[in-house]
C-alpha cells in the first residue's frame, strides 16, 4: 500500500522541493517556528500555479492556543473562503473550548465553509483532554482527517496511541501521523500504527527523498 506523504512548507521553493522529493500533497503555512499560521493569498496562488499536486492551506489566525474569540472565528471563516478562491484543495484548521474539548458548533461551521473540499483537524487535537472522545466528535461533525502525534511530543513517541486511534477510526476518518517524522523513523512508525498518511515539515528535497525511500523498502 502506498503511504501518502504530506509535506509542510512555507514557501514556493519548499513546495517545489517537496514535489521534487516525491511528496503527494503539501500543507502551506507561514511561521512554522511558532506552530504555523495562515499564508498570504499571494503565496497560495504562487504555489497553486507551480505545483501539480493538492495544496492544503492552514487556517490559523494567530499563534498560541486554539481557543478563539468570536471575531477570530469569523476571521477563520473568511480565510477559508479566500483560500478556496485562491486555489486551495483542502483546509487545515481546528478550534477548541477552554476545557480542551472540540468546539463543536464552530468546527461544524469550519467544515461547512470548507466544503466541497476536505478539512483536516490539526494538532489542536493533541491538546484535547480525551483523544478518543475528541475523535468521535470530529467523526460526527464530518471532519475528513485528523493530524496527530498521539498526544505525545512526536509521532514516534505517540505511536501506540496513534495505533489505537487508527483502530477506533476504522474507515470513518483518516488518521494523519505528524510530528518528528523523518527517514530514520517513518517506516517503523507506519508498521506500528498502520497509518496511511504521514506529515512532516520540509525545506528541501533531501528529507522528502529519505522518507519516500524508507517507505519503499
Amino acid at each position: 500500500m502506498t503511504i501518502l506523504v504530506e509535506a509542510v512548507v512555507e514557501s514556493v521553493d519548499a513546495a517545489l522541493a517537496a514535489a521534487e522529493g516525491g511528496a503527494h500533497r503539501i500543507e502551506l503555512c507561514t511561521d512554522l517556528a511558532h506552530g504555523g499560521t495562515t499564508p498570504t493569498v499571494q503565496l497560495l496562488r504562487d504555489c497553486h500555479s507551480q505545483v501539480v499536486f493538492p495544496v492544503f492551506v492552514l487556517v490559523r489566525p494567530r499563534a498560541g492556543d486554539f481557543v478563539y474569540t468570536a471575531a477570530e472565528h469569523r476571521t477563520m471563516l473568511e480565510l477559508i473562503h479566500r483560500a478556496k478562491e485562491a486555489g486551495a484543495h483542502g483546509i487545515v484548521t481546528g478550534s477548541l473550548t477552554g476545557a480542551h474539548q472540540i468546539a463543536e458548533t464552530r468546527t461544524a461551521e469550519l467544515v461547512d465553509a470548507a466544503r466541497p473540499w476536505t478539512l483536516t483537524f490539526h494538532r489542536a487535537f493533541d491538546v484535547c483532554a480525551d483523544l478518543a472522545v475528541a475523535l468521535e466528535r470530529l467523526i460526527h461533525l464530518g471532519v475528513d482527517r485528523v493530524l496527530t502525534s498521539g498526544g505525545a511530543p512526536t509521532a514516534p513517541q505517540g505511536a501506540e496511541r496513534i495505533r489505537q486511534l487508527v483502530i477506533q477510526a476504522g474507515r470513518r476518518i483518516e488518521i494523519l501521523a505528524g510530528g518528528g517524522i523523518d527517514g530514520g523513523n517513518v517506516a517503523r512508525l507506519v508498521r506500528e500504527t498502520v497509518v496511511r498518511e504521514v506529515h512532516f515539515s520540509v525545506k528541501d528535497s533531501v528529507k522528502v527523498r529519505a522518507v519516500v525511500k524508507a517507505l519503499r523498502r
